[in-house]
């Protein structure tokens, strides 16, 4: 799932790149302004670095590579026409004719790089496909293979009965091998709550990497428009009377602008990846600083923290300062949740090779409509939330290679389980 989200990611930020740099390079027909060519540079250069890491995500994959090599062949030509226009432009610095009939050659060269990336796309879809259908596979095996061996045990148990009525001699001898099935039985049935853990786990990084993609389309889809609007906004300020109707707004437009384009980025920064920065650290000191940070909110509540660590727990390699983030998001929602004097309870665990964290709190509760769209960008029951801490802090864990999960009963409270 990773590798195919970091070929689509990468494949949807080239035609980002190309379309910042057509937009810097009309803006410039536009306006004249050489400063807009940076900009253009600078979405080549990107453009440039990002085919790189493609060709190293796809080395092991030959007709990928095939693909690649014809996308940089069109991506070179949609360049090189941009050039020679920027090279008649600069010298007439007048859009001629020949510069507008020459537009519907830029547009069919912007088709053929898009329908080639769509290609790379479905391909890695693919491969994805396919291996998710192993998976299942797999899964399904291991389900017959554990209702197979119910029946072999419920058989079992009415052969031991029956050796036990005939012959009494041998009772502790059946019995024993009773108990033998019975824990294999067990052991079997904790081997599938384990992947059917494991399961719960894939869909919902699943859901997360489908609402990063979707998050990254809603970006290119708005930013790119945005654009033009700023730049026509721009150009119309120096054409127009600036008179105080005319002002208020232009005011209006670029603030609004603004704030559209940071909503995009306040989505877009929930559902990327973070970049992390490791060192080892100790959990039970993460959280103890974490607290702090929100000892204001905890003592005007006068809410009562109840520390369970285990003073054993191992140190991890972990980015400190965004586990804090996450650790924080958690407990203000707790302490947001609960009524004067509650009680938070933070319990820490180091066994099976794992670090688990579990922060309760007997507040309001959920729902299940609520629970089930718990980590979603914008969905919040706060009236002043922005909806954006827990699909934050989910982004945080998942890029530490963690898990989070949460159970809550409505009217008694919530806890939140996140395990390294």
């Amino acid at each position: 799932m990773n590798h195919t989200n970091e070929v689509i990611h990468n494949l949807d930020n080239i035609i980002g790149f190309i379309t910042k740099g057509e937009s810097a390079f009309r803006g410039y027909l536009i306006t004249d302004d050489k400063k807009l060519l940076a900009s253009y540079d600078e979405s080549i250069r990107n453009t440039d670095s990002t085919f790189s890491r493609l060709k190293i995500l796809t080395i092991d994959n030959l007709h990928q590579q095939k693909n690649l090599d014809t996308l940089h062949y069109l991506i070179r030509e949609k360049f090189v026409w941009i050039e020679s226009v920027i090279s008649d432009f600069s010298s007439t610095h007048k859009i001629l004719p020949s510069l507008l009939e020459g537009n519907q050659q830029g547009i069919t060269k912007t088709k053929n790089i898009e329908a080639q990336i769509a290609k790379m796309k479905q391909e890695e879809r693919a491969l994805w496909l396919e291996r998710s259908k192993k998976v299942s596979e797999y899964s399904g095996l291991i389900q017959v293979l554990n209702i197979a061996s119910i029946i072999i045990a419920i058989l079992l148990t009415i052969y031991s009965i029956v050796v036990y009525n005939k012959e009494n001699k041998e009772k502790l001898q059946v019995s024993k091998k009773a108990d033998e099935y019975k824990n294999t039985l067990q052991e079997q049935v904790k081997e599938l709550a384990a992947l059917n853990a494991e399961l719960l786990d894939l869909r919902r990084m699943e859901k997360y990497l489908v609402t990063g993609r979707i998050a990254r389309v809603i970006a290119h889809e708005v930013r790119n428009p945005l654009t033009n609007i700023n730049l026509a906004c721009e150009q119309l300020q120096s054409e127009i009377d600036n008179n105080d109707s005319a002002k208020m707004l232009f005011t209006m437009i670029n603030r609004n602008s603004e704030r559209i384009n940071q909503l995009v980025s306040d989505l877009l920064n929930s559902t990327r990846i973070a970049e992390l920065s490791f060192s080892e650290a100790s959990v039970n000191e993460i959280l103890d600083a974490t607290l702090e940070l929100a000892r204001d909110r905890i003592e005007l509540k006068q809410i009562f923290v109840v520390k369970n660590y285990d003073e054993n727990v191992c140190k991890i390699s972990v980015d400190v300062e965004k586990l804090k983030i996450a650790f924080l998001n958690i407990i203000v929602n707790a302490v947001e949740a609960m009524e004067e004097n509650g009680t938070l309870e933070i319990t820490t665990d180091s066994s099976n090779n794992h670090c688990t964290v579990k922060i309760s709190d007997n507040g309001r509760g959920m729902k299940k409509p609520e629970m089930d769209r718990l980590f979603e960008p914008y969905f919040t029951t706060k009236e002043k939330g922005n909806g954006l801490g827990l699909a934050n802090t989910q982004n945080i864990i998942l890029a530490h290679k963690g898990s989070i999960s949460a159970e809550s009963e409505f009217g008694k409270g919530t806890s939140f389980t996140i395990t390294f």
